[in-house]
C-alpha cells in the first residue's frame, strides 16, 4: 500500500480547517437569520392580531355608544312627545283666568288639571322604570328575572320558567343592572328569532366565586363561532351590547347547540368579586 507523503497531509489540514470553519461560520449565520426571521413574523403577526382586537374593540365601542345614544333619543323624544303635551295642557287649565272663573268651573278644571297630573306622573314612572327596573332595585336580579319571565310565561306565546340554585351572596347593583340587560337581550332575541316553544334559565354560583346562568331554548340559535362572526360585523347592535357589558362585567359568554341537537343554550360566567369601581354603567 502506498504511503501517503507528509506534505500532502499538511497542506490539506488548512484547507479542512478553512472549509470547516467556514461551515459553522456559514451554519451560525443561518441560525441566526433564521432566528431573526422568525422573530420578525412573530412580531408582525402580533401586531396583525393587536390591530384585529383594537379594531373589534372600537366596533364594541361604537356599538355602547350608539345604543346609549339610541335611548338617550327614546327618552327625549317620550318626555318632547308625551310629557310636554300633558305639561301644556295642564298650563292651559291653570292658567291666570282662573280668578275670574265660578266656583264649579274652577273645580272642573282643577280637578282635570290633576288628572292630566297623574297621567304624566304615571308616564315619567315608565320611562323610569325602563331605565332601571323596581323590581330590580327593590329585591335584586332573581325576582326581577324571575318576573320577567312570569309575564313571558303569563302571555301564552312560550312556556318561561327560572330556578334560581343558590343566589345568597348578592352582586352588587351594577353587576345586577348590567347582568339583567344582558338576560333582557337574550330573552327578546329568543322571542323575536327563534320561534322556540320554551325558555328556562337555570343559575348557581361555582366554587371559584362565579355565578353562572344558562338560557336554553328549543328554537333556532346561536353557536359560539356565529355569535362571534356577527359580534365583528357591521350588524347585530344587541349582540354588542351583550358583548359590551359582558366585558365590563369581566365575564364570558358561549352560545352551543345541545349534543342532542334538540335545543339551544347560552352560557354566562360572571366573577362575583368586587369590581363595581371599575364599571362605567352601559346601560
Amino acid at each position: 500500500m502506498p504511503i501517503m507523503d507528509l506534505s500532502s497531509i499538511f497542506m490539506a489540514v488548512p484547507i479542512l480547517l478553512f472549509v470547516g470553519t467556514f461551515g459553522m461560520l456559514l451554519l451560525t449565520f443561518s441560525i441566526i437569520y433564521f432566528l431573526v426571521y422568525h422573530q420578525k413574523k412573530i412580531k408582525i403577526k402580533n401586531a396583525a392580531l393587536k390591530k384585529l382586537e383594537d379594531e373589534k374593540q372600537q366596533i364594541m365601542v361604537r356599538a355602547s355608544i350608539k345604543f346609549q345614544e339610541e335611548e338617550r333619543n327614546r327618552i327625549a323624544a317620550d318626555l318632547h312627545d308625551d310629557a310636554g303635551p300633558l305639561l301644556a295642557t295642564v298650563r292651559l287649565y291653570l292658567n291666570e283666568n282662573m280668578v275670574n272663573l265660578d266656583k264649579h268651573t274652577l273645580v272642573q278644571n282643577v280637578m282635570a288639571a290633576r288628572g292630566v297630573v297623574d297621567e304624566a306622573i304615571m308616564l315619567i314612572r315608565n320611562i323610569s322604570h325602563s331605565l332601571m327596573p323596581p323590581t330590580l332595585k327593590n329585591f335584586g336580579l332573581e325576582s326581577a328575572i324571575t318576573d320577567l319571565f312570569n309575564k313571558i310565561n303569563g302571555s301564552g306565546s312560550m312556556s318561561a320558567s327560572v330556578r334560581f340554585h343558590d343566589y345568597r351572596v348578592r352582586l352588587t347593583t351594577d353587576q345586577e343592572l348590567l347582568v339583567f340587560r344582558i338576560v333582557q337581550e337574550l330573552v327578546n332575541n329568543i322571542i323575536k328569532h327563534s320561534n322556540a316553544g320554551f325558555i328556562h334559565l337555570t343559575e348557581h354560583v361555582g366554587g371559584r366565586g362565579k355565578m353562572y346562568i344558562r338560557v336554553h331554548h328549543d328554537g333556532t340559535g346561536l353557536t359560539q363561532s356565529e355569535y362571534e362572526r356577527l359580534n365583528d360585523s357591521a350588524l347585530g347592535l344587541g349582540l354588542k351590547n351583550i358583548s359590551s357589558r359582558i366585558k365590563v362585567l369581566k365575564g364570558n359568554i358561549h352560545f352551543e347547540l345541545d349534543s342532542s341537537h334538540t335545543y339551544y343554550k347560552v352560557n354566562l360566567e360572571i366573577p362575583m368579586e368586587k369590581v363595581a369601581k371599575e364599571i362605567k354603567m352601559t346601560v
